[in-house]
Formats: C-alpha cells, sequence, structure tokens
C-alpha cells in the first residue's frame, strides 16, 4: 500500500514542481523539447534494446537455456521505456537506467531476490 501512495502521489507531485522549477529556469519551450527529445530517444532505445533481448530471449530458448536473466532484461527494457515516454525528468532517469545493461546489472540481484522471497512464500510458482 505505501508503494501506491508513493507512486500515486509523491512522484507525479514531484515530477511536476521539477517540471515547473525547469520551466522558469530553462523556459518553456526548451522543457517541452527536452520532454519531446527524451521521449523519441526513449521510444528509439526501447525498441533497439528490446529486440536484443528479445533476441536473447529466443536463443537461450531454442538452446534449451533457462531465460531467467533474458526475461529480467525484457521486463526492465518494457518498463524503462514506458518511463520515458511519460513526461518529466525524474521518470527519464528511471528509464534511462532501464535500458541500459550496467544499471540492470546493479537492479538484477534485487529482482532475483524480490522473485526468490515471493517463491519461498508461495505468492510466485513455476512449475
Amino acid at each position: 500500500m505505501k508503494w501506491l501512495f508513493l507512486a500515486f502521489i509523491i512522484i507525479p507531485t514531484a515530477e511536476l514542481a521539477l517540471l515547473i522549477y525547469s520551466g522558469q529556469l530553462l523556459g518553456f519551450l526548451p522543457t517541452v523539447s527536452l520532454i519531446l527529445l527524451t521521449g523519441f530517444l526513449g521510444a528509439y532505445l526501447a525498441k533497439k534494446q528490446g529486440a536484443k533481448a528479445w533476441g536473447d530471449f529466443n536463443r537461450r530458448m531454442a538452446n534449451m537455456e533457462t531465460p531467467g536473466d533474458a526475461m529480467i532484461d525484457g521486463i526492465c527494457i518494457f518498463i524503462g521505456g514506458l518511463l520515458l515516454l511519460m513526461p518529466g525528468f525524474m521518470t527519464d532517469l528511471m528509464g534511462f537506467l532501464l535500458l541500459f545493461k550496467g544499471p540492470r546489472n546493479l537492479i538484477r540481484p534485487m529482482i532475483h531476490k524480490w522473485i526468490y522471497k515471493r517463491m519461498k512464500n508461495k505468492q510466485i510458482i513455476i512449475r
């Protein structure tokens, strides 16, 4: 429940404040241009990284390997692309971090831990 409060109240409020501040500091058109630029760049990068993750996933499945990390990468890229399409600088930063392999390598152990915890509590069942 605390995550919903954070996601729906705190983050949009902080984004709006940052956009207003940016508009005052840079001006209206440069701020809107930055938002549009990050949206287009994010969509391009998400498509490129997503295709690479999909290829890795297919390769692992063809070799009868577990697709665990490839699936996590695909989900991170998808979420990163969605965050980049949302207007705002904080969501753009989080989106860019999820699109690149280096930051994903740092986030992946936390995702593994979260999944294993859910599996142990029988909230996630893999057959």
